[in-house]
């Protein structure tokens, strides 16, 4: 397999503050571990800045202007109460928003087999117009409509495996039947919502567990609720909003995967993206606030998208 990794320096300038959750040190944590020699095969590439038109077909012109007006030269400022806007977040938010964008352009194009954004803000409690849960843009959601919009990929599915649910991503596709999301998420945390009877148009699928759900237990709700409905959905293109949040150690979470369950994960659906989408899959990074943690469980994730099948 062909893999190629998105990433920018920027996005380790969005500084959040002193003992924020959604540090530099995340990202700093995969990058780290991406440079092992058994990543020798990774190919690096720099994440280009999105430009307004790319986000606009996923958000309000009102929001994505309110992004550009609060954005503070000096200090901080707030685009919801737990979202933090530094010197060095707007181009970050832009940077992990055009990550996604090049990655589906580079998988459409056929450079890459996969792609996986190592990004930071994250995106998937993003909407249209407004956002929470430490997200600017919601990356997903601008790559899903850069493959839709630019390359013509008619059914596009988003798997999301983040301990939280993406609820932006849910409000922005749930009326299009074009567009699944599958949400497996814990439940009764924030941002407390995604129960099972939230199903769109037809085009949502939400899993909720319970608090300290087993490994084999999460395993066996992903096989059975999650993989049978995307295969029904037969995509051309899958996206994969990657939160790490689940791995035991995470402190916002109460989930019990370790690393391997995230190889896992996957494998599941590189498994779908081969039988229905000719193996195209861009993945982004969600969550995972445990730095250590989920450095091993990211690299987990880049080196079953590098293994060949």
């Amino acid at each position: 397999m062909t893999t190629f990794l998105f990433t920018h320096p920027a996005c380790l300038k969005h500084d959040t503050g002193y003992d924020h959750p959604e540090s530099v040190a995340r990202l700093q944590a995969v990058l780290d571990k991406l440079q092992g020699p058994e990543f020798a095969k990774l190919e690096w590439q720099e994440a280009p800045m999105a430009d307004r038109a790319q986000i606009a077909r996923a958000h309000d012109m009102a929001y994505i202007s309110k992004v550009y007006e609060l954005a503070p030269k000096t200090g901080v400022a707030n685009i919801s109460p737990d979202t933090i806007l530094s010197p060095g977040s707007l181009a970050a938010s832009l940077r992990a928003a055009g990550a996604a964008c090049a990655a589906v352009d580079s998988v459409a194009a056929g450079k890459a087999d996969n792609a996986f954004c190592a990004v930071r803000p994250p995106g998937h409690h993003a909407a249209a117009g407004n956002t929470m849960g430490f997200c600017v843009f919601n990356n997903v959601a601008v790559g899903v409509e850069q493959a839709r919009k630019v390359h013509g990929y008619g059914r596009i599915a988003v798997i999301d495996f983040d301990v939280h649910h993406g609820n932006g991503t849910e409000a922005i596709f749930r009326s299009d039947p074009d567009v699944m999301v599958a949400s497996i998420h814990q439940s009764l945390i924030f941002p407390r919502s995604g129960d099972s009877s939230e199903v769109g148009v037809g085009n949502i699928v939400n899993v909720p567990l319970a608090r300290e759900t087993s490994a084999e237990g999460f395993r066996q709700a992903f096989a059975s609720r999650i993989i049978p409905r995307v295969q029904e959905f037969r995509p051309d293109f899958l996206f994969i909003s990657a939160g790490f949040d689940a791995h035991i150690r995470d402190p916002l979470g109460d989930q019990k995967l370790a690393t391997a369950d995230f190889a896992w994960l996957t494998a599941q659906l590189m498994q779908v993206a081969d039988a229905h989408c000719g193996g195209r899959l861009v993945s982004v990074l969600e969550g995972g606030y445990n730095p250590e943690a989920l450095g091993l469980a990211s690299a987990a994730h880049v080196k079953t998208l590098l293994e060949r099948r």
